[in-house]
């Protein structure tokens, strides 16, 4: 089995249950040919970057599913027939897939979004930890004592104004 992703973007005048019939056609079609429908993001509209069939705007839709290549050829084959559809690409992610493993995954995933949302808010606080040592490390002074770091700074801001004065 082969892992793909495909991006497809919608007529952004579409009603929310014309979108729904189409997403409901394309998981028809992965599950028609023994495929693993892995996630679907709405990306919701977005300007595009040229105009498509007049339109300037366009609902985007992100495919993650696993299966073999008619069934890439099915979907896509599908896209070129609706009219509601105004382009579409798909890339294959991975050749070889194990379909456990990608099964595992799967209910890793949904194990995960039931958690409730108190546990993410527990893990801010140490990114935002990790954020400010990145900040530090940047700058490049890491090594130095905080007496040192100061110095530094100091140093480079005296350069700056010197600059600034001679222009």
């Amino acid at each position: 089995m082969r892992r793909y992703e495909t991006l497809f973007i919608l007529d952004p005048d579409l009603s929310q249950d014309s979108r729904d019939s189409i997403l409901e056609r394309v998981h028809g079609i992965i599950s028609d040919y023994n495929g693993i429908l892995i996630s679907n993001d709405d990306w919701g509209p977005k300007r595009l970057a040229y105009e498509i069939r007049k339109k300037e705007r366009g609902q985007y839709i992100l495919l993650n599913y696993g299966g073999e290549g008619k069934l890439v050829s099915e979907i896509e084959r599908f896209f070129r027939i609706d009219e509601r559809v105004l382009k579409f690409i798909t890339v294959l992610l991975e050749k070889d897939v194990d379909v456990d493993v990608l099964r595992a995954g799967l209910a890793e995933k949904e194990a995960g979004e039931s958690q409730s949302d108190s546990d993410a808010e527990v893990d801010q606080p140490s990114e935002m930890d990790e954020g400010g040592e990145a900040e530090a490390e940047s700058n490049g002074d890491s090594s130095l004592p905080d007496s040192d770091r100061s110095d530094n700074k100091a140093a480079a801001g005296e350069a700056e104004t010197e600059t600034e004065i001679t222009e």
